[in-house]
């Protein structure tokens, strides 16, 4: 019971701690301190923070069954949800300042630029992942929900291609998130994978 608190009394400050770069970057844009090119810099921030957390998210299981720690899983709806806040953000601020609100261009930028492409995909692959992420959902889905959840790795990759096609030089970063991604993925391999109703005993046990 004491330990359950301790995650109960926890949740708050990862939920302070996934807010704060969105709220350094509203502060930012208020005064005006995000340089000589401040669209890119809320592209560039609220992308890198979108994949950041989404590989979080990737890591929990890995980690959980490698350490023995199974009460990290209680965090991975609140990263993957904050995720899936970031990358939408992402998105807003294209639309709405990148493109001035001419949202019929993003058609043809969707067309055109196959970062975009697959930038756009990713986000729309995120959705039903964030709808289905509830304790409910994963009693109703039952082991199609475990399925339909590994997308989120398809998505991480997307998001990678998405800033290394983005990127023009220096590709040391997105390098970097690839290389996490590979290491996400052997993981995934070596552990044992758990029995097919998994996301059903995990939420009845933990609550999510």
């Amino acid at each position: 019971m004491l330990f359950r608190d301790r995650i109960a009394a926890t949740k708050p400050l990862v939920f302070a701690l996934c807010l704060l770069p969105f709220a350094h970057l509203v502060w930012d844009a208020m005064h005006g301190t995000l340089g000589p090119d401040p669209v890119a810099q809320l592209e560039h921030r609220s992308g890198d923070w979108a994949l950041r957390l989404l590989l979080a998210t990737l890591a929990i299981t890995p980690l959980r069954k490698l350490t023995g720690w199974h009460k990290l899983i209680r965090f991975r709806r609140m990263l993957g949800l904050f995720a899936f806040f970031y990358v939408s953000v992402h998105l807003l601020i294209y639309l709405f300042v990148d493109l001035g609100g001419y949202w019929a261009d993003i058609f043809e930028q969707i067309a055109k630029k196959p970062y975009i492409t697959v930038g756009f995909a990713a986000w729309l692959l995120l959705i039903p992942l964030a709808l289905t992420s509830t304790q409910a959902m994963m009693r109703r889905l039952g082991r199609n929900w475990q399925r339909l959840h590994r997308v989120a790795y398809l998505i991480a990759l997307l998001g990678v291609l998405h800033y290394f096609w983005l990127v023009k030089a220096d590709h040391r970063e997105p390098a970097l998130y690839l290389c996490t991604w590979i290491v996400l993925m052997l993981a995934r391999l070596r552990v044992r994978s758990r029995p097919a109703d998994e996301p059903r005993r995990v939420a009845a046990r933990l609550k999510i």
